[in-house]
């Protein structure tokens, strides 16, 4: 018996193909035929998570009282770490018991809180390119998204003054994200005033992604958006422990702010979930409170591979700017290949996987991002590969003529 006749909701077949999806089952593919990947694709970091972590989840998980429902809001203890992570980090006041809620991960949380707060026909202004969720997450609430073109000319940091005066006024929510993923750009305090000032004028409600502000170089100290005045009063801020604690696995996050806007979440993941197992928040609890040197040997580990690489690819022909934070690479196509036929040609021809930049939106097309999660060695026999299949930067006359 066919079910051609069960079709699925409007929601979800207006979604474009997950290219993450995708590329796991080229992927699969690939090794079936024996290739050895050199996977750069997905921001998956390599390595184990902090042993005094994993010491801390064994423990928990001998103690019964660990093996029932958690806390809807999360433990009293993990909530209290989270605060005190922030102002220990960025000098920020929250209160436990009503600004800081865990999540399964932030992925869940950014798009969980579109469900809480956009109504079909929102307008939701989101960056382009973007992490996937903060423009799918509205898509799934029936929000009409305005995307906001970011260029490199400005260093990939949002145009408020681009966004008409009557697309302000009708907007309900602003995702935006520094340090950011896919570009790695940073942001300067400068900018985060701007944006609270420009949501308070027109009464947007500000979600900030600050999943990569620990893996930050060269000196360079991200902002929260919580550190500025009056952002509280509209906005939210989510982390993650997956890329700083090399948690992935264990979809562990916290989003932290407005303390309404968390209950109006609290309100709908109580509907759908019951939270994180007690003794991974246990565990968590003990990653942020890790000594500062665990932060700078990840901070150096992702430094030494960003120098390694932007030094192998400029030996390609590629020019790919310094960045100051993430686990990321942004680097442009060679000339006249889209985003995804210049992923797929490499990993056809070398078994390296580098992300379309499509899969961030429109603006990412032309652009493939490169992460950072495997050690130089393997990173050196990726740069090779491309060598061996003369994959390199050709730029334009144009281009030339610019330099």
């Amino acid at each position: 018996m066919t079910l051609d006749w069960i079709h699925p909701a409007d929601r979800l077949r207006s979604l474009p193909p997950y290219v993450f999806a995708r590329l796991d089952e080229l992927k699969a593919r690939a090794r079936e035929q024996g290739l050895d990947l050199i996977d750069l694709g997905m921001g998956n970091p390599d390595g184990p998570t902090p042993q005094p972590v994993v010491e801390s989840a064994i423990a928990a998980l001998q103690n019964p009282a660990n093996h029932g429902y958690p806390p809807f809001e999360g433990t009293a203890n993990f909530r209290r770490a989270i605060t005190q992570w922030y102002h220990r980090r960025y000098g920020v006041s929250l209160d436990p018991d009503s600004e800081a809620l865990p999540l399964l991960g932030s992925k869940e949380g950014l798009t969980h809180l579109a469900l809480a707060y956009i109504n079909p026909g929102d307008i939701v202004l989101v960056p382009t390119p973007a992490y996937p969720a903060h423009f799918r997450g509205p898509a799934i609430a029936g929000g009409v998204v305005h995307s906001m073109i970011l260029k490199p000319e400005n260093d990939w940091l949002i145009d408020l003054g681009a966004i008409p005066d009557e697309v302000a006024r009708k907007a309900k929510v602003l995702y935006f994200n520094y340090p950011s993923n896919p570009t790695g750009a940073t942001a300067p305090r400068e900018f985060f005033e701007e944006i609270v000032a420009f949501a308070r004028r027109y009464d947007i409600l500000l979600v900030h992604d600050q999943a990569y502000a620990e893996l930050a170089f060269d000196g360079y100290k991200p902002t929260s958006l919580l550190e500025i005045p009056g952002a509280k009063e509209i906005g939210v801020e989510f982390h993650t422990m997956s890329k700083t604690y090399n948690m992935a696995g264990w979809r562990v996050g916290f989003v932290v702010g407005n303390r309404h806007i968390i209950q109006g979440l609290r309100t709908l993941k109580t509907n759908l979930d019951y939270g994180i197992f007690a003794a991974l928040q246990a565990a968590a609890e003990t990653a942020l409170q890790l000594p500062d040197h665990y932060l700078k040997e990840v901070q150096d580990r992702y430094r030494t591979r960003r120098d390694f690489l932007i030094n192998g690819f400029a030996e390609l022909g590629w020019t790919v700017p310094k960045t100051k934070a993430t686990m990321y690479l942004w680097v442009p196509c060679p000339v006249g290949m889209g985003s995804t036929d210049f992923a797929l040609d490499v990993l056809q021809k070398t078994g390296v996987v580098f992300t379309p930049g499509n899969a961030f939106g429109v603006a990412g097309e032309g652009y493939v991002r490169v992460s950072l999660i495997a050690e130089c060695d393997r990173l050196q026999e990726a740069l090779n590969r491309l060598k061996q299949a003369n994959i390199r930067y050709q730029p334009d006359l144009q281009e030339q003529l610019s330099r």
